[in-house]
């Protein structure tokens, strides 16, 4: 319906700019033409007045539309007969007096009228004659159908062909169009109920097979990101279930009346460590959450990287004694940071912490930070026994643990290191990390504003 709807606006459109350029333009030529011609007709018929009826059909049979009156009611047609007989009085009487009457140029102007095809009386040139001692006013225009009769039979299958083959090749290059859309349009509904599986023809080279393309890629985006989801509420409900089930079955034993006095400080103790294993969960997934749901009213200054490092140690100095580790800090004065100040000190606590309780007593950890293309790259590396290799593409994930037994024990939740990577984000950095036999080493990297 759009192709046809189209190809008539088109037609009818292309038909106006042609009558009003033949309004505009060819009218005008085309009565001074016409003028021409009828003069032809007057002199040869003053001069040969005797064969004025054999000229004139002559005329009309080469293709003209022939009108002769002396206005006073003899009146002669030769050829065609005239459409419309709607020659003004006013209009014989100005060619009886010698004038020219230029009826085809003062044809009136309308948009879906074209003047050239109207054979009406007025839509004519007329001149003086002068046969004997009478007067009269010759009127003419040329006969259309007899002269350009074939040639619009032509034209007009031209049209029509046109017209005809057009709509059926855009029948079939809409289909050609529409169809894959149609199966994208079914494949949204599959996605919208859950099903990502979806295989879609990639092999088109156009935009529609970009969009397939761009489509499959959002339906494995998708699928990733509901799997990791589900992961996520089964790994958040098994860490809050943990817990739980600690606290209910050691509350109902302190509850014991007849539980010694030092058991019950035990269970207590062991219900306070879970409490606090609770709270810190739900506080990093709150920190996470709040991450992920945008940073556009984030609050940011500048300050100097190593005062920061200086207040990190500072916290940890007391496990870093404990443990008999060695640090070495090398972060120039001169390099300032500009983000929030709150959340680079979570970076640099978690990072400090995992290491700080990974190594093994007496190793060292080194703190070192260079400037380099408008960026600021931040390396901790430690002297720990490394990370296998099968788990550091995962060490960014959430509730991920190397040793789920020890973590779970030290009442860290997990989430740690995916929070720190959220923060790097946000400050349009990035984080990396390589490990091997010799340690492990993290590689931050913020752009310096």
């Amino acid at each position: 319906m759009i192709t046809i709807a189209v190809i008539l606006v088109s037609a009818m459109l292309g038909f106006l700019l042609s009558n009003i350029y033949y309004h505009a333009k060819l009218k005008s030529f085309n009565d001074e033409k016409l003028v021409g011609i009828a003069a032809q007709m007057k002199q040869f018929v003053e001069q040969e007045p005797a064969t004025v009826e054999h000229y004139l059909n002559n005329a009309a049979a080469l293709g003209y539309e022939i009108y002769v009156t002396d206005g006073k009611g003899n009146d002669q047609f030769y050829g065609r007969e005239f459409r419309q007989k709607d020659l003004d009085k006013q209009a014989v009487d100005q060619v009886l007096s010698g004038e020219i009457y230029h009826g085809v140029a003062e044809f009136p102007s309308k948009p879906f009228i074209t003047g050239f095809f109207d054979n009406q009386l007025s839509n004519t040139v007329g001149v003086h004659l002068e046969m004997g001692n009478a007067s009269y006013a010759l009127f003419m225009r040329p006969d259309v159908i007899l002269q350009f009769g074939e040639l619009r039979i032509f034209f007009a299958l031209i049209g029509a062909f046109t017209v005809g083959i057009s709509i059926l090749l855009f029948i079939i290059s809409t289909r050609y169009l529409v169809n894959p859309i149609e199966r994208l349009s079914e494949a949204t509904k599959r996605i919208a109920q859950g099903n990502y599986n979806l295989k879609l023809s990639t092999t088109r080279r156009d935009e529609i097979g970009q969009l397939a393309q761009h489509f499959m890629t959002m339906s494995r985006e998708l699928e990733r990101v509901d799997q990791a989801r589900q992961q996520f509420v089964s790994n958040v409900s098994h860490e809050i279930q943990s817990p739980l089930t600690s606290i209910q079955g050691f509350a109902q034993l302190v509850a014991d009346q007849d539980l010694p006095e030092q058991e019950r400080e035990h269970y207590a103790s062991i219900i306070e460590e879970e409490s606090r294993h609770l709270s810190l969960l739900s506080k990093q997934l709150l920190l996470l959450s709040s991450l992920e749901q945008g940073h556009e009213d984030l609050t940011k200054v500048r300050f100097s990287l190593r005062d920061q490092f200086r207040q990190a140690v500072q916290v940890l100095q007391w496990q870093l004694e404990e443990k008999e580790l060695l640090l070495r800090i090398s972060v120039p004065e001169s390099i300032q940071l500009y983000g929030n100040e709150v959340l680079l000190m979570q970076v640099w606590m978690n990072l400090l912490g995992n290491a700080v309780n990974h190594l093994p007593q007496g190793r060292s950890i080194e703190i070192r930070a260079e400037e380099t293309n408008a960026q600021c790259v931040i390396h901790i590396r430690d002297t720990g026994d490394g990370i296998a290799a099968e788990h550091l593409p995962f060490l960014f994930d959430r509730f991920y643990r190397v040793d789920r037994a020890r973590e779970r024990s030290s009442g860290r939740t997990g989430l740690g290191l995916a929070i720190v990577q959220k923060i790097i984000r946000i400050h349009e950095g990035t984080i990396e990390v390589s490990s091997s036999t010799e340690g492990t080493v993290f590689t931050v990297t913020l752009p310096q504003m």
